[in-house]
């Protein structure tokens, strides 16, 4: 099938408006999907079927206002509501007679000229909660597999290689490793059976950016698999996602299928001598999957446990063979520097730190939700402006960054770009995505130990370090909140800290002593404060 015949088989014709519901994530729960049924009702009442296209669509960023409903006409700007009910659909529906501005039945309206919106850089999310992640037409409407398209007919793989470098790509799993180095290492092996492998096993407390990317857009994810097997001479992908995201496998089933209807998956894919093929693998849930080699374990069927490094994925991963790991969200970039070029998206972020960043903002803050913004932008920016700050009037205190292997940040450093370097200069990482804000009520030595736990829960055990070594951190912080620790406590909780993350065998134990040592960095009065000498508190 030509790229040409493929844009025929999605056209369809366009209707005068379009009513967009957001059906996944937080809208789902708070029922998103009844909404949207509801608006199919109303227009079919209103005899508007002809004129007015009810879709459901991905996550459309604002999730602490969902259900969401964006009304797109040729006539006037698009508008956003919040909070909707199955009850406001007749009267959303009514309004597109006269004007969609007008308040009607307590509808309440968003601004999309709020700083939430126009501050946001979208690649990753250029298509979500703009089409239905269940049918392909609307991602092949929205450019969709033309990068793919373009590859294999116009670009050798050390051409889609090179680009990929140029562009300043680095993984978006968390440690920042350049994406083009990364391809080029696998490349280069011997010729022979080789894998891809997209990491959807999201796991940190508060992150859901790659399960949005995958109900919202799994297109894109696949597109951008399909470019990285052609660039490194693999013919068979595995996308893990955990089993915790029915909806994400769900949407991920259907995109595979109908990508192999339409020829774009499976053998001579546009009259290429390319073939693909992708399988899915559901995790059960384990965060220490989320790491490389414990991932490739699990995909063979084994338990899923790290293993040490070298040999590097790369030269030895699935069954001995030469395989290449990346991230939901780094497969997502792909397909648009492909079609918009390698200088584009270099152009976009700092020196070091190129492109977007896709980030879940949680915890203390008024507008909460899914945002994409460009490398280089302050936590004061995404806090405050926004985020809109904490809610009933609470300063905000902290920000996490970087999940269970990051770590916190005070208010006072909020002016610190968001960029692999300044951040890691702070005690923290990037990390997947995670920022949960903390305000001025939250103990800084709670959220040590929730990380803790969360840490040696998830701990495999396979290392002594990690597995005897997080328990013992997770005692000692627990003296601290139960004002019982002393200034030993202290001492032995700082050189086990160093312990941990300076022996154990992967990136989890390496990295779970993070939230304790960023919060003495900079809330150690919090530490001296709870501790007890012969029964009397000490103060800071």
């Amino acid at each position: 099938m030509t790229l040409e015949q493929l844009r025929q088989s999605a056209s369809a014709a366009p209707k005068k408006c379009r009513i967009c519901c957001c059906t996944v994530g937080g809208c789902l729960s708070a029922n998103g999907a009844v909404v949207k049924e509801h608006l199919k009702t109303a227009v079919a009442a209103s005899n508007l079927t002809a004129q007015v296209q009810v879709s459901g669509v991905g996550c459309m960023g604002l999730c602490s206002q969902g259900p969401l409903v964006r009304v797109e006409s040729e006539d006037v700007a698009d508008v956003l509501y919040r909070q909707v009910t199955p009850e406001q659909s007749a009267a959303i529906v009514a309004l597109l007679t006269q004007s969609p501005h007008a308040e009607s039945s307590n509808l309440k309206t968003q601004p999309m000229d709020s700083p939430f919106f126009t501050r946001q850089h979208r690649i990753v999310l250029e298509n979500s909660g703009r089409i239905n992640p269940e049918k392909i037409e609307g991602y092949i409407a929205a450019s969709g597999y033309e990068a793919l398209y373009h590859c294999l007919r116009e670009m050798s793989p050390d051409e889609v290689v090179d680009e990929i470098t140029r562009s300043g790509l680095r993984g978006r799993g968390g440690a920042g490793y350049p994406t083009g180095l990364k391809w080029a290492t696998v490349a280069k092996m011997p010729s022979g059976q080789k894998y891809v492998v997209c990491n959807a096993d999201e796991g940190d407390p508060g992150a859901y950016m790659d399960r949005s990317v995958l109900e919202s857009d799994p297109h894109r994810v696949l597109e951008g698999l399909a470019i990285a097997a052609y660039a490194v001479g693999a013919n068979q992908g595995y996308i893990y996602v955990r089993g915790e995201y029915p909806l994400a496998i769900n949407h991920l089933q259907t995109a595979i299928r109908q990508a192999k209807r339409h020829g774009l998956l499976g053998s001579q894919i546009f009259d290429s001598p390319f073939d693909f093929r992708v399988d899915l693998r559901m995790g059960a849930g384990a965060f220490v999957c989320g790491e490389e080699t414990a991932l490739m374990a699990s995909i063979e069927g084994k338990r899923g446990i790290p293993r040490p490094r070298p040999p590097y994925p790369a030269e030895s991963g699935l069954w001995g063979c030469p395989t290449l790991i990346n991230n939901v969200e780094t497969y997502a970039n792909i397909a648009p520097i492909i079609r918009n070029g390698a200088a584009w998206f270099a152009s976009i972020g700092t020196e070091q730190s190129k492109g977007t960043k896709v980030f879940s903002l949680t915890g203390k803050v008024k507008n909460a939700g899914l945002i994409e913004v460009p490398m280089g932008i302050s936590l004061k920016e995404i806090v405050e402006e926004m985020g809109q700050g904490a809610p009933d009037g609470a300063q905000v205190k902290a920000v996490q960054t970087g999940g269970p292997s990051g770590g916190c940040i005070p208010a006072d450093a909020f002016d610190t770009s968001v960029d692999y370097e300044s951040l890691k200069k702070l005690g923290s990482i990037m990390g997947s995505g995670g920022m949960i804000v903390m305000d001025e009520h939250t103990h800084m030595v709670d959220v040590a130990q929730f990380f803790m736990q969360f840490c040696m829960d998830e701990s495999c055990g396979k290392c002594i370090p990690c597995r005897a070594g997080t328990v013992q951190l997770y005692q000692l912080l627990t003296k601290f909140k139960e004002h019982r620790a002393t200034p030993a406590d202290l001492e032995q909780l700082e050189m086990l800290c160093d312990v941990v993350k300076h022996t154990s065998l992967c990136g989890l134990g390496q990295a779970a002593p993070n939230p304790v040592l960023s919060t003495l960095r900079y809330f150690r009065d919090e530490y001296l404060a709870a501790m007890a000498v012969g029964g009397v508190e000490v103060s800071a």
